[in-house]
């Protein structure tokens, strides 16, 4: 018995040690497993301008794209780039990349294990334009993005992924010319990086099969709310799809402390920045538990005090015209857009300033209601989101470069949203970033604009260019004296 009993023992050692070594083994793998594809390694940024630039938003562990993946796909699959334009790449798509920087303006790099790549704020609202059509391109952040596509990239990125040669083969030889992988990482993107990434963008592409169904949004433009409402595993804001259609403007985002206590977005349903930046990350695919709510705070604050360029024609400017024009602003246009105006800042009902309506639909009471109770687990809370029945008076601030105008973007200049509803273009071309130094606007006719541009036809659903006709009625004279001041604002 003694003997049994010495020899139980010695097996049940033997057994608790295959244990501990077993044990040992998956929690090495589990450590290995986590730093390869989890780990979340810090940015560092110079200023809050960088940051604003290139900085994560949360967007990456959902959202984000592998960096190496993403950066060789145009070169890849190029016949499904949009455009006859001499741009090349994710240029093709109006992206904007500055000389030496690893990802373009509004996108971000971080390693969360591998490298990833996401979309941040700046990605739609940083402006460009140019004086002629040779001259330099200036990148203005917080502006909006005329040449950005967004949903030319969403489809992009999804054709690429259901193209037969979307294989960890293909993509693993277009990234070792661009950097040398290790043969453990190498192991990694062709068995469970690159057939993840290509399942995900096949999902990704199918979530967003409604688009098709609607009209294009174009670039400067987006359906802001449509894409987190039908998102089934975000806000899930309504039960079902419908058939509503929210394109808008990109907004500019400049001189926000101008617009303290002002109701937010095009129809006013927020009135707290903080909030509608902490929800526009959402919007882009940031998670509760992944936003960077401190650093989207220095955000904040960075929006309320920066500033627009001058317009760049100032040289040219008619003084005297202009201090003209500024009696006429004074006179007619004040009292909605003036910094102390009594309307400026609040909802003017669409049965009053008569624009299209369609954004409006989007918004739904129910959509205001599941925002506000959305983060009620986490420190931050929503309370602000309401439902409006039209469409806010801005301030001007920089309305030379929030071309074209009003918040679907259907009129093409100044000049032109001073005349009547009939007398405004009925189809134009956007997304050409060469400025018109006289007509308020950018350049949107002609071969260049047709070439670079989006044809913008205003008899499509949600891109109707009625109303807002205020000042029509004034003289010729008295429209170009208010043109000539506004471009001082």
């Amino acid at each position: 018995m003694a003997f049994r009993h010495h020899t139980n023992s010695k097996q049940s050692r033997r057994w608790l040690g295959w244990l501990a070594l077993l044990l040992a083994l998956g929690a090495a793998l589990a450590a290995f497993g986590w730093y390869q594809l989890f780990r979340e390694e810090p940015q560092h940024f110079d200023s809050v301008e960088a940051y604003y630039r290139y900085g994560s938003i949360g967007t990456e562990s959902e959202e984000g794209l592998p960096y190496w993946v993403w950066r060789v796909l145009p070169g890849l699959f190029p016949q499904h780039l949009p455009g006859e334009g001499e741009d090349e790449g994710y240029a093709a798509l109006g992206i904007v990349w500055e000389e030496g920087e690893p990802t373009p303006v509004g996108f971000s790099l971080k390693t969360i294990g591998f490298p990833r790549i996401g979309i941040n704020c700046a990605a739609c609202h940083t402006a460009t334009y140019r004086t002629a059509a040779d001259g330099e391109r200036r990148i203005v952040p917080t502006g909006p993005h005329q040449t950005f596509d967004p949903q030319a990239y969403l489809r992009f990125l999804g054709d690429a992924a259901a193209d037969p040669d979307f294989t960890a083969d293909t993509l693993l030889a277009a990234i070792q010319e661009e950097t040398e992988l290790s043969w453990l990482d190498r192991l990694l993107y062709r068995f469970l990086i690159i057939p993840r990434t290509r399942d995900g963008l096949r999902e990704q592409a199918e979530r967003f099969a409604w688009t098709e169904e609607r009209p294009r949004w174009g670039p400067g433009r987006i359906d802001p709310f449509n894409p987190v409402k039908f998102h089934p595993d975000l806000l899930a804001l309504d039960p079902a799809e419908d058939d509503t259609i929210g394109n808008s403007d990109i907004m500019a985002l400049w001189a926000m402390d101008a617009q303290e206590g002002h109701a937010l977005h095009w129809d006013g349903l927020n009135d707290s920045l903080t909030e509608v930046v902490l929800s526009g990350a959402i919007g882009d695919g940031a998670r509760p538990d992944s936003l960077p709510v401190e650093a989207l705070e220095e955000l904040a604050a960075y929006l309320r005090h920066q500033r627009p360029p001058p317009y760049p024609f100032l040289d040219t400017l008619d003084r005297q015209m202009a201090s003209r024009g500024e009696v006429l602003f004074e006179e007619t246009c004040a009292g909605c857009h003036g910094p102390d105006g009594a309307r400026t800042g609040t909802v003017i009902p669409q049965a009053e300033v008569g624009t299209d309506r369609h954004r409006l639909a989007m918004w739904t009471a129910e959509a205001a209601e599941r925002y506000n109770a959305y983060a009620e687990e986490y420190p931050w809370d929503f309370d602000a989101f309401v439902k409006t029945d039209g469409y806010v008076a801005k301030p001007l601030t920089g309305l030379w470069l929030r071309a074209p105008y009003l918040h679907n973007g259907s009129v093409p200049t100044i000049e032109d949203l001073l005349r009547p509803t009939e007398q405004r273009p009925e189809v134009f071309y956007r997304g050409y970033d060469v400025y018109h130094p006289a007509r308020l606007g950018f350049i949107h006719t002609g071969e260049a604009a047709k070439r670079y541009g989006f044809r913008y036809d205003t008899r499509e659903p949600g891109n109707g260019n009625a109303g807002h006709e205020y000042g029509t009625e004034l003289p010729a004279e008295d429209r170009d004296a208010l043109v000539e001041y506004l471009k001082t604002l």
